[in-house]
């Protein structure tokens, strides 16, 4: 129960840092107002090395149902344990966008633009073509598992040092600031079901003045892309790594 609390509580952390950097460029009379994509990624590469250092000793901050589901498929993480798992990384998510709304109240009747509003909860395509932004995810996650497993692989730490516990969440920071300045154009790299799907639920729940839809149509990419992906590069880890 503990490491699914942590699950919970960290995924909380991700989103209360990571869309709330995107609140704070994105919404309307904000102190951050307009400052661009480089603030975007780069909040949301700290977003999840703090969340990682969080609840790293606890749970081993997944904080992400495709990195769970590529574990599992790899035999690295027990399957009986991903249902629980991937619950406390959704109700995270949907926690995180609710305090993410409480700290911006004033601020979603300042903004009129219904497609900015979601922004901030969940990632919408820059050109809407659904087999292209599934790829697009796909690569994403991909890049993300293989990136984890191979760069915080024993090879490069001694297993179990104080540095490979005290450095890696930064290395995992790395690898998500890579991925989000790389790749993150298309779709605004979700690589993560939760911090998809958890704040879209948020967002469709909420008493957020002009809000507008929240975009269902489009929602299963952002699932369905980075378990595919994650998958995928665990099995090559496994493959050129072990």
């Amino acid at each position: 129960m503990s490491a699914l609390i942590a699950e919970l509580f960290g995924t909380t952390i991700l989103i209360v840092l990571g869309d709330g950097v995107v609140a704070n460029v994105i919404l309307q009379r904000t102190k951050g107002y307009n400052s661009g994509w480089i603030v975007i990624t780069t909040g949301w590469a700290l977003a999840v090395t703090i969340a990682v250092y969080c609840v790293n000793s606890i749970s081993g901050a997944h904080l992400n149902p495709a990195v769970t589901i590529a574990l599992a498929s790899i035999g690295t993480f027990p399957w009986a344990r991903v249902p629980g798992y991937i619950v406390a990384q959704i109700a995270g998510g949907f926690l995180g966008g609710v305090l993410v709304w409480l700290q911006y109240l004033p601020h979603w009747s300042a903004t009129p633009d219904v497609e900015t509003k979601l922004a901030v909860f969940s990632t919408i395509p820059a050109i809407r073509r659904s087999s292209a932004n599934l790829v697009s995810e796909i690569i994403g996650g991909f890049m993300l598992v293989l990136a984890l497993l191979a760069v915080l692989s024993p090879g490069n730490f001694v297993p179990g040092s104080d540095l490979a516990k005290g450095f890696g969440p930064v290395l995992v920071g790395v690898i998500i600031a890579a991925i989000g300045l790389s790749l993150g154009g298309p779709t605004g790299y979700a690589i993560n079901p939760a911090r998809d799907l958890g704040p879209r639920i948020a967002h469709a729940l909420l008493p957020i003045a002009g809000k507008g839809g929240s975009d269902w149509g489009y929602s299963w990419i952002p699932i369905v892309g980075p378990i595919i992906g994650g998958v995928l590069g665990a099995l090559l880890y496994q493959l050129m790594w072990k």
